[in-house]
């Protein structure tokens, strides 16, 4: 499979699981309508899983642009290649959080709560302060970026041969780091800690024909893309001076 299309299909493999987690819990007339940060955690970190199983054999499953640079500042990765990645996480992001839509359609024109319908695409802050918002994507990514540094048993970035050393188990990691990142330090933006996450699913909601979708708060997007950038710096230049 082609890099960059690995990049896509994992990528929206994993919005259209974790949005339509969002979807699941927070609509009206769900199944599991009344869900709350443990359940939408929870499944945020196995869409992480999902995605990295199928595009990690092929691209190193980085899935997020703050991964990518992240990697290329360590040289790691190569930045020729990284607008491509990027790109291709933004596109599948897209795609994957528009099917999620197509899926719970009813759902969204079954309520009138604007920030409902806006939930499952892009993250809001709880309290909004946007200093703080942005240190919290900051850290929330600053974390991820860190310990996937530091992680051996999955080799994330190396498209050349298999990245994940114990197969599909060499996910479960980066799955598990997720989970606690969400658990840990989600409660304050949604945690969006990867730019591609939050910005193409946040564009799809301004496309989509949503039947009253309110505004997509262009205004606070740009804390869940510059944060997760800088907290990826942070985390590559800690790695380069302390030593792998």
């Amino acid at each position: 499979m082609n890099v960059y299309l690995a990049e896509l299909i994992g990528t929206g493999l994993l919005l259209l699981l974790g949005s339509g987690v969002v979807a699941n819990m927070l609509l009206p007339k769900t199944k599991g309508n009344g869900g709350g940060i443990m359940e939408i955690s929870t499944a945020w970190a196995l869409a992480v899983f999902v995605g990295v199983v199928v595009a990690g054999p092929y691209s190193g499953a980085h899935l997020n642009p703050a991964v990518t640079i992240g990697l290329a500042l360590t040289g790691q990765f190569e930045w020729a290649m990284a607008p491509g990645y990027i790109l291709a996480q933004v596109l599948g992001a897209m795609i994957g959080v528009g099917i999620a839509w197509l899926v719970y359609k009813d759902h969204y024109d079954a309520t009138d709560d604007v920030g409902l319908k806006a939930a499952p695409f892009g993250t809001s802050p709880a309290i909004r302060n946007l200093p703080l918002n942005f240190f919290s994507e900051l850290m929330g990514t600053f974390v991820l970026i860190l310990v996937i540094l530091y992680n051996d048993g999955v080799e994330i970035g190396d498209s050349n041969k298999t990245p994940i050393g114990m197969g599909s188990l060499g996910a479960i990691p980066v799955a598990f780091l997720v989970w606690v990142i969400g658990l840990g330090l989600g409660g304050t933006t949604g945690y969006a800690i990867n730019p591609a996450r939050d910005f193409g699913p946040r564009l799809m909601h301004s496309i989509l024909p949503i039947k009253g979708k309110g505004s997509s708060d262009w205004g606070y997007a740009w804390v869940p893309v510059l944060g997760p950038i800088v907290g990826a710096a942070l985390a590559a230049g800690l790695y380069l001076v302390a030593g792998a």
